[in-house]
């Protein structure tokens, strides 16, 4: 490739560039440092002054209050890791399943069944008669399936693997079935190597919805069994308790221990999504690679 000569213009261009991409990335940053100097920032001087990127006082106090059992908050991680780590897994082989069957050509109903995947994502039976399968007809109420298996599919997914599948060309299937491979060869040890970037930015989306989730442990967990709180769902009850200790105190004028509430609520953000932040840079480059071709087809 030859090398572009740096005329006044083109260092011009890359320097404006520069700034405006440190400027816009500080912009985006200023948010997350602020959460994290505020975690470390005493309840009083978040009252008295408000939040500030240079914390007037250090304290550990909210993350005190996080660890306090640190088995109970250790056993959440490790309910929100399993989920991630099963649902993504199961989660991304079904998807890349799904969308490799509807872009084949030579599969005589995919429009039948893409018809039903697609319906999916305009109407819905609603919450009630989804509750009823669940717990009723399923009998996972109180039980890790009913956190696993709400999330596996996603049409959105299932469209961008379809479409990073549809960019690969016909003659490699066609070759590979020349030289005796079976359909489920063809899939695993020709097709899914090809689809990386698609696989990173699939699994990326199952994850962040299984690491996010505190809904459906609302719904389908009793809030006797702890052992099955994800991590999510955890911070949110503390959050909660903390909130009606508040109230009640107001109520009945009995005195309550002082909770560090606001920097909770940010101590919290940062214990939520640091494993995601440490996470992120490795699937950066899949993940950009694998939106831009999954959504626009050439």
């Amino acid at each position: 490739m030859r090398k572009v000569k740096s005329t006044p213009d083109v260092v011009m261009f890359k320097t404006f560039s520069y700034i405006v991409t440190g400027f816009l990335a500080l912009v985006c940053l200023f948010p997350f440092l602020l959460v994290v100097s505020g975690s470390f920032t005493p309840e009083k001087t978040i009252l008295s002054h408000g939040y500030s990127i240079i914390p007037p006082a250090f304290s550990t106090e909210a993350y005190q209050t996080i660890f306090e059992a640190p088995s109970v908050i250790l056993r959440a991680y490790g309910v929100s890791l399993s989920l991630v780590v099963c649902g993504a897994s199961i989660g991304l082989f079904i998807t890349s399943m799904a969308g490799y069957v509807l872009h084949r050509k030579s599969f005589k109903y995919r429009n039948f069944f893409a018809f039903f995947f697609f319906f999916t994502t305009l109407f819905s039976g609603g919450l009630v008669p989804w509750y009823i399968l669940i717990v009723k007809y399923l009998n996972m109420k109180n039980t890790f399936f009913a956190l696993l298996l709400p999330n596996l599919l996603s049409v959105f997914n299932i469209i961008i693997m379809r479409t990073f599948f549809s960019t690969l060309p016909d003659s490699m299937e066609e070759s590979a079935k020349i030289d005796g491979a079976g359909e489920f060869t063809i899939f695993t040890r020709l097709m899914l190597p090809m689809v990386t970037p698609a696989l990173a930015t699939v699994g990326l989306f199952i994850s962040l919805s299984y690491w996010n989730d505190w809904y459906l442990a609302n719904l389908f967990i009793s809030s006797n069994n702890d052992k099955l709180f994800p991590l999510q769902f955890f911070l949110y009850r503390v959050l909660s308790s903390m909130d009606f200790a508040g109230k009640l105190s107001q109520l009945t004028g009995i005195p309550t221990p002082k909770m560090p509430k606001e920097s909770f609520k940010l101590a919290m953000t940062v214990v939520a999504t640091g494993p995601v932040i440490f996470l992120y840079p490795f699937a950066q480059r899949f993940f950009i690679k694998g939106i831009t071709i999954g959504a626009v087809k050439e």
